[in-house]
């Protein structure tokens, strides 16, 4: 493809997630020499962010979804020179909610008491759209991705998620070619929160991807890569 970026791919993968969320987009855009980060140790936002820096290129094209999209916007506050566009991907820019705590440490419990299985049982299933919950080919590919996280990542990735700093305040001033983008089935991080963010970011532009809920990269693929492509055609600032 012909594209008006000529910056590496950085992709940050949400909770419990890692470089295989990003296969398919690994694939499609070959050409932008993807790295799919991970958190390896890190136990907050910051801290993942810092770690994905330090395995960045100099300039890149960012890419996060769900909480590597807040990770993303922390790579925005610490090295802004360094992101060239960005795309976030079913995520929020809300403080912690009342009971999320306590419904995130619930799940932390049952995987504690029960194991990771019983815990993705709970989990995994509203993640993905009513219509994908039967295809045992992408569910057998989100648990074994999952699983190899374990009860250990969750605890440490939701209390980094407890403590999470502001970062809607910092919306205003992202200065880049930027895509929201959303699953229009994803009950974790609806439609009109992606409305709300991609209205509070300069020029950004939202896209929605149908029969898709939140592991958008996954569940819709071709959708989210055209999303993805139309992005990385805008040209710089």
């Amino acid at each position: 493809m012909k594209a008006a970026s000529a910056a590496p791919l950085l992709l940050l993968p949400g909770l419990l997630c890692d470089a295989r969320i990003w296969a398919e987009q690994v694939r499609e855009f070959a050409d932008f020499v993807p790295v799919a980060a991970d958190y390896e140790g890190a136990r907050s936002l910051g801290a993942m962010a810092e770690r994905a820096l330090a395995q960045a290129p100099t300039r890149f094209s960012l890419v996060g979804h769900s909480m590597g999209a807040r990770v993303a916007l922390e790579v925005w506050r610490m090295a802004p020179e360094r992101v060239e566009r960005l795309a976030l991907l079913s995520t929020g820019v809300h403080p912690v909610q009342p009971g999320e705590a306590e419904k995130r440490r619930a799940l932390l419990h049952v995987g504690r008491e029960q194991g990771i299985d019983a815990l993705l049982d709970l989990w995994l299933p509203p993640m993905v759209a009513p219509a994908r919950r039967g295809d045992r080919a992408l569910i057998g590919r989100l648990r074994a991705m999952c699983r190899a996280g374990g009860v250990a990542q969750y605890e440490a990735q939701i209390e980094a998620l407890l403590a999470r700093p502001d970062v809607e305040s910092l919306l205003a001033s992202v200065a880049r070619p930027t895509l929201v983008g959303v699953g229009r089935q994803d009950a974790w991080s609806p439609l009109a929160q992606h409305e709300a963010i991609a209205a509070a970011i300069p020029g950004a532009r939202l896209a929605v991807f149908e029969e898709c809920g939140h592991m958008c990269p996954a569940e819709a693929p071709d959708q989210v890569n055209a999303a993805l492509r139309d992005w990385l055609a805008r040209a710089p600032d």
